[in-house]
């Protein structure tokens, strides 16, 4: 009896002094209190339990997600969805648990609160909601880079996203109408560029007419007239059928003959 419980306190000896690091995790080592510049990766770890203990961190990509109202420019409030994407360096682990604790994810918090205050006060509320996002968002990240480097060296900062952008209802309101107001200027404008385009068409169609009479009118010359009716008499002449002609010497006149 008492071997068995020698052995069952082995195994449970055993069981507490081992930590297995799966794929996407480090294992850091602290031993009274102070950590090992060692990162274990996968693998077994064997430990004294009574002084050491193995802390587990995830090195692969994590998203912190925050419902904030941000200030803007004008001193409104804009509500937004929040995605801190970010991930720990593996060989800095160490010097980030030292500084910040595990508790580390709640710095990253405060220090985007403080960023994404002083950067959006400097925009307008619907400049949140525009092309200028993306501006917002790098100038965020930006700044938190800055203050976390401060702190601690080894958490990297892969993107700030917002999201489900909420603006006032009556700025809301007001952008709505003013971007009616701009679609329809738009189409008033290519309704009015149609026009001018068809305006231009016919002014040119009309002039083309003009012109085409008046070289017609100046090429029609009494000389060029007598010409033709020449012309006109020896085509005559030359036909088989019986005709009348009566002219006056300058233009004729065809009568056809009554045949029955």
């Amino acid at each position: 009896m008492k071997k068995e419980f020698l052995v069952l306190g082995a195994i449970a000896l055993l069981t507490n002094s081992c930590a297995v690091i799966r794929p996407g995790e480090t294992g850091v080592k602290q031993t009274l209190g102070k950590f090992s510049d060692e990162v274990i990766t996968q693998g077994t770890v064997l430990y004294n339990p009574f002084i050491s203990k193995v802390l587990k961190e995830s090195t692969q990509t994590n998203n912190i997600k925050l419902v904030l109202s941000l200030p803007s420019k004008e001193g409104l409030s804009v509500n937004s969805e929040i995605s801190i994407l970010y991930r720990l360096e593996q060989n800095k682990i160490p010097s980030v648990l030292e500084n910040l604790g595990q508790e580390y994810e709640s710095i990253i918090t405060s220090v985007f609160r403080s960023a994404s205050s002083d950067v959006c006060a400097k925009f307008y509320a619907k400049d949140m909601h525009s092309g200028m996002r993306a501006k917002i968002e790098e100038e965020i990240k930006v700044k938190m880079e800055e203050n976390l480097t401060k702190q601690a060296d080894g958490i990297e900062l892969i993107a700030v996203l917002m999201k489900s952008i909420q603006l006032p209802n009556g700025l809301a309101s007001s952008i709505e109408r003013k971007l009616q107001a701009e679609q329809d200027a738009m189409r008033m404008e290519f309704i009015l560029q149609q026009a001018t385009l068809e305006a231009d068409r016919k002014i040119i169609e009309a002039k083309g007419e003009r012109d085409a009479q008046k070289i017609l009118s100046e090429g029609l010359t009494d000389k060029l007239i007598q010409i033709r009716s020449i012309e006109a008499f020896r085509e005559l002449s030359r036909s088989q059928n019986a005709k009348i002609i009566i002219t006056d010497g300058k233009t004729p006149l065809l009568i056809e003959p009554d045949i029955n």
